[in-house]
């Protein structure tokens, strides 16, 4: 289906709830996504506003409605996300995906949360209490440790959302937010925060290199402090230290087992 129209239609600010219903379930069963991936070998995430506009649309257009589900109640404007089986998601009980969130083939969703606008690869896993914010961009393979939290982002439209890319781990406990970019095959270390201005600082060589917003592909990262002068004195501030990267002779599995002997991550 061409999306010109309906794309006009929300720019301009006054779409029907049938334009709005049409882009609610293309997003609900894979045919939109709020940010397209690059395209190789070059390129950038490409956030599509109108669409997260759509899904602000949606939220108004809707009724506050009781939601049943077995003996536990919701009052909500947005219902849950159906078709699992056959679209061969695994959703494990009492986790919850929101409908306009999609899932490829092969995920599976512990006990945690999906928000609307999210998609999330083939094969990864959102593990116990884990929570990938609204319109967030999951790769595949990617595993998502139990407590991490990722931040959703639809205001404003053109914001970019946090994108995890393909084969990343991300420990436990770790916390993405401000559209934050974790590069292919990446290892954060259970506990290390990013915004897009938190300072990941590369310590591999004898000169500091700083990176903001983007984690390298296949690189390291472990939580880590650095000093900071005010006027009531020095304070230690949060960061993350790039230790090292996975190495390509080996596969992912056993080169996760490598960081893990070689740096002492606790994952």
């Amino acid at each position: 289906m061409p999306w010109t129209s309906h794309r006009t239609a929300i720019e301009a600010g006054d779409p029907s709830p049938a334009c709005i219903a049409e882009v609610m379930e293309a997003l609900d069963s894979g045919q939109l996504r709020v940010a397209l991936p690059p395209t190789p070998p070059q390129g950038t995430w490409e956030v599509q506003g109108w669409v997260k506009q759509a899904i602000l649309h949606y939220f108004r257009q809707q009724p506050m409605a009781r939601i049943d589900v077995g003996p536990h109640t919701y009052y909500d404007k947005l219902p849950l996300k159906r078709r699992l089986q056959e679209q061969n998601v695994r959703l494990v009980p009492p986790g919850a995906v929101r409908y306009g969130a999609f899932l490829e083939p092969g995920c599976i969703v512990m006990p945690a949360y999906v928000n609307v606008g999210a998609y999330v690869g083939a094969g990864s896993m959102v593990d116990t209490w884990a929570t990938v914010g609204s319109c967030a961009q999951i790769g595949r393979q990617v595993h998502l440790s139990g407590g991490v939290g990722i931040g959703g982002v639809l205001e404003p439209p053109q914001a970019a959302p946090v994108v995890v890319e393909d084969g990343a781990f991300i420990g436990s406990r770790c916390i993405l937010v401000e559209g934050v970019r974790v590069g292919a095959e990446a290892v954060l270390a259970a506990g290390v925060c990013l915004t897009a201005s938190t300072p990941i600082l590369d310590v591999r060589g004898p000169t500091l290199v700083v990176h903001k917003g983007i984690v390298p592909p296949r690189s390291i990262l472990i939580p880590g402090t650095r000093t900071k002068n005010y006027p009531a004195g020095p304070m230690q501030v949060a960061c993350a230290l790039l230790v090292g990267e996975r190495t390509p002779q080996t596969d992912r599995k056993v080169s996760l087992n490598q960081a893990l002997r070689e740096f002492d991550l606790a994952i």
